[in-house]
């Protein structure tokens, strides 16, 4: 570990569908990182899967209307790790092996497949390398539905009705009449409801797999849940213990609150959400149940429904890398809870250095 301000890489783009929206959140992150405790290096890793000197102006990783940003894939190409001790190094012809910086903990920002879904957490782990958020196996059951909702049931959590359709199958006539309509189609290993679609008609179910399809061939197929869309930030902290956050309730224009909503148009949330104190804290508890089911670490997303008539409280996914845009739910819940955003990044970061690397 440095004596200095503690290097933190914050790894960010990717070659997901929700590459842009990772840059988002890392100008988020890169702004509001405690420069008094703190380094930011910033990482980007282009379409490609190119690793390159990403950008330090905040400014153009925001939306810009509705144009996405991008990492420059052209920039001074790099690879971390290097060797120990060395953190990044130089690749672009005349400076290959030069080390740039090195560096104390990676924040990979990283959202969606070869990021969020366990591959960058091994590469660190092999390395040693400490690094925010969740380990290999909690972002790879947390990135893939159809496991992740089969460890939240075995933990005793209510989830979805659904079935998994795998590369060259389809729904069958028995499955469509006991899910029902509306139904969601949804990729398996996807995020920010890229390739997701409610479907109010039989006749454009079909379609629907198809379009799911392009993001991912596994694909779920779940009956309508009633209820307010709830989510709970989960956190933990350098000593191990886990809180959850006061509740937010999604607000939105569409059908569903699906990619324009989060991210191009309006979208409200209220928090706490208004909901008697006891599903409050029945929801609190859920939250961590679900971030112990998949053996998460760091922090995590739950999203909710929840029924105000029956009481009833369906799991609907966990997020191990949430958004951390500044319209994103999982930095305000923590404000309204008592945490600002400055103070739940330097919180993540000391306990991705307290855990380390390795079996713990």
């Amino acid at each position: 570990m440095s004596t200095d301000r503690v290097k933190v890489a914050v790894v960010f783009g990717g070659r997901s569908s929700e590459h842009a929206i990772s840059c988002v959140s890392a100008g988020s992150v890169l702004t509001h990182l405690d420069p008094e405790r703190f380094e930011a290096v910033p990482v980007g890793i282009a379409r490609d899967g190119s690793w390159v000197v990403g950008t330090s102006d905040a400014e153009t990783l925001k939306i810009s209307g509705r144009t996405l940003p991008e990492v420059d894939g052209t920039a001074d190409a790099v690879v971390l790790p290097g060797e120990p001790g060395r953190g990044l190094v130089r690749l672009e012809p005349g400076a290959a092996g030069e080390a740039l910086s090195d560096i104390d903990v990676v924040f990979p920002v990283l959202h969606g497949a070869f990021g969020e879904d366990g591959t960058i957490q091994g590469l660190l782990e092999m390395a040693g390398v400490p690094y925010v958020g969740a380990g290999v196996l909690a972002s790879a059951v947390g990135m893939d539905k159809e496991f992740a909702k089969k460890l939240l049931a075995a933990e005793g959590l209510t989830v979805a009705d659904g079935v998994v359709l795998r590369p060259g199958t389809g729904i069958g006539f028995a499955d469509r009449d006991r899910l029902g309509l509306p139904l969601f189609v949804k990729p398996s290993r996807a995020g920010s409801s890229m390739g997701v679609t409610r479907v109010t008609d039989a006749a454009a179910l079909d379609a629907a797999i198809d379009d799911a399809r392009e993001h991912d061939p596994k694909v779920l197929v779940e009956a309508a849940v009633p209820g307010r869309e709830v989510e709970c930030a989960v956190l933990e902290f350098p000593d191990g213990s886990v809180r959850a956050s006061l509740p937010a309730e999604l607000s939105f224009g569409g059908e569903f609150y699906d990619f324009e909503s989060k991210y191009l148009d309006t979208m409200e949330l209220d928090i706490p959400a208004k909901l008697d104190d006891e599903i409050v804290a029945e929801l609190r508890a859920q939250a961590v149940t679900a971030f112990r089911a998949l053996d998460a670490q760091g922090l995590a997303r739950v999203d909710f429904f929840v029924d105000t008539e029956t009481g009833s409280i369906v799991v609907n996914e966990v997020n191990t890398m949430p958004g951390f845009t500044a319209s994103s739910a999982y930095p305000k819940m923590w404000a309204v809870t008592g945490i600002d955003y400055s103070e739940l990044l330097t919180t993540l970061v000391e306990t991705a250095i307290a855990r380390g690397t390795g079996l713990r």
